[in-house]
């Protein structure tokens, strides 16, 4: 993914491929490496993907929000000239590109969530961390997936980093606080843009339940299950997640031309 990283004023991103532009929010503990399966394929297929660096631990705690960071995927997307784009959220990242749809509808041509908060955060902070307890906070990456395999050594070395930085902890609060606050259940009957929800059916986040509920509050959804798979379709089922996406951008007409 390397090659493909700019930095470019206040903004650092991940980008390739050319056309429809894909714009992907990772979640709190979710680096961009996260998407590396989606950014590979469908830079492939006739989309420009870009995946902005989201100033989650970095912007003062005012702007530690889901509106404020929703109004700086706004400016990103505007100084990248995009007219419309389709948003791709994960976790946190999804509960963003929905106050960001809600705020600003007329960007956004399809919304796809994965595992996203908005209606539902206990995925955020039910008994958010320990610090300082390796053995728990390991538990808890490996919760996120069917397989806690795929929660590797370095993946919860980071996540157990993040949580002994006692600004990060204090700013990871401060979003979860943020996110039963911006609730988006009242929002999403108003919300007409062509949405995709891709689930794991053993979401323990981020429950199937969730997923039912914006499935039904959200009046264009169209709701996928990748069986054996919890949180983070996008890095446990790669090929089937790329697949139902594809899926999807062909019926809604959102597919490359």
């Amino acid at each position: 993914m390397e090659k493909y990283f700019k930095k470019e004023g206040r903004y650092s991103f991940y980008e390739a491929g050319e056309g429809t532009p894909i714009v992907v929010l990772h979640g709190l503990m979710g680096g961009l490496s996260n998407f590396d399966a989606v950014a590979s394929y469908f830079s492939e297929k006739g989309y420009k993907v870009i995946i902005p660096n989201l100033p989650i631990y970095t912007q003062s705690i005012l702007k530690t929000n889901v509106k404020a960071f929703a109004k700086y995927v706004k400016d990103f997307i505007t100084y990248k000239g995009f007219d419309r784009v389709i948003l791709l959220g994960n976790s946190l990242g999804g509960h963003i590109a929905l106050y960001h749809t809600k705020m600003y509808p007329e960007k956004v041509a399809g919304l796809v969530l994965t595992g996203s908060s908005g209606l539902y955060e206990s995925a955020m902070g039910d008994s958010y961390p320990k610090r300082g307890d390796y053995e728990y906070i390991k538990k808890k990456a490996e919760d996120v997936f069917y397989d806690p395999k795929i929660a590797t050594k370095e993946l919860v070395d980071e996540v157990y980093a993040s949580v002994n930085d006692r600004i990060k902890l204090i700013k990871t609060l401060t979003i979860a606080k943020s996110a039963i606050r911006h609730n988006m259940a009242k929002d999403l009957p108003k919300m007409h843009v062509q949405t995709c929800l891709i689930w794991g059916r053993n979401d323990r986040v981020t429950p199937p339940s969730v997923a039912e509920e914006f499935s039904e509050l959200l009046p264009n959804a169209t709701l996928y299950w990748i069986e054996k798979c919890g949180h983070a379709a996008m890095m446990e089922h790669p090929d089937e997640f790329n697949r139902l996406l594809e899926d999807w951008l062909t019926h809604t007409h959102l597919k490359a031309h």
